[in-house]
């Protein structure tokens, strides 16, 4: 690695060589904070990294590859993850790839700051955020917090209660969507958030926050376009810059999840230039 993406060396917690353990102060606490998976090869940025997060509040279980976070998440999955793309035995993509087999926990990657491909590649198989390094310790700590209350029922973000989306979504539908206890219903389509549960026909649809997030705002109002700078408003922190391309990957990844349940699935429709609109049955 370039000396200037390597971050000085400090001290392991409590004298605790950086590894596969979790924070033991933070299990003591009464009340349960987020879980960061923490995986890259680079034992100065794992050390420095989990001093940060754990001095924010954070417990941080940390891994030095893909292959070792494979295995430590398999039995006790964590909230968010943060993830190295190169790393040995296993990159970041893989261990991603594998994980969205059967978990849509949020992932955010690091990336050295020329890796544009990799970035996309890595939206497409579901990841929901990345940052380049060299990074701000702030930065990324900012953008784990952005990224977990986006996946929080309670606020999106913004401000607006779930109450104000309700009503906002019962109006839009123009009574042909019902709303009960915030769930969302247009024809085949039910969406919970309050359970962050999507079903299409009564089959499951497993979905990550960030898609979760976009397709809620183009089901509140069916029929209404959405241009992509209202998709990312609904889906990132105002902190988080995306572009096109990203909300572009997402569509695809939504549309290909709900043609593996309904082969006939066009309930998501692009109007090349505009943007995009949900088209109720």
């Amino acid at each position: 690695m370039p000396d200037s993406l390597r971050i000085p060396a400090l001290p392991s917690p409590r004298g605790r060589a950086p590894g596969v353990a979790a924070s033991q102060t933070e299990e003591k606490r009464t009340h349960k904070m987020p879980t960061v998976a923490l995986v890259d090869d680079d034992r100065n940025i794992l050390t420095s990294v989990q001093i940060a997060l754990e001095a924010e509040g954070f417990t941080v279980r940390t891994y030095s590859d893909g292959a070792a976070a494979l295995e430590g998440l398999a039995g006790k999955p964590c909230d968010i993850g943060v993830f190295d793309i190169k790393m040995p035995r296993m990159d970041g993509m893989e261990l991603l790839r594998k994980l969205r087999q059967k978990s849509e926990m949020p992932v955010i990657f690091l990336t050295s700051k020329d890796d544009e491909i990799d970035e996309l590649f890595g939206l497409k198989l579901g990841a929901d955020d990345y940052i380049k390094k060299p990074f701000s310790q702030r930065l990324l700590i900012e953008r784990i917090k952005a990224v977990l209350r986006r996946g929080s029922p309670k606020d999106n973000g913004k401000g607006t209660t779930a109450a104000a989306d309700k009503a906002a979504a019962g109006e839009a539908a123009g009574g042909n969507g019902r709303e009960a206890a915030g769930v969302i219903e247009r024809g085949r389509l039910k969406m919970d958030p309050e359970r962050h549960a999507c079903t299409w026909g009564g089959k499951d649809v497993t979905l990550t926050v960030t898609e979760f997030l976009i397709l809620h705002s183009l089901a509140q109002r069916p029929g209404y376009v959405k241009s992509r700078d209202a998709l990312m408003d609904a889906a990132y922190d105002d902190q988080v810059y995306v572009d096109d391309r990203t909300i572009d990957s997402h569509i695809k990844r939504l549309r290909k999840k709900f043609k593996a349940v309904d082969t006939e699935f066009d309930a998501i429709e692009t109007l090349y230039g505009v943007g995009y609109r949900y088209k109720e049955d």
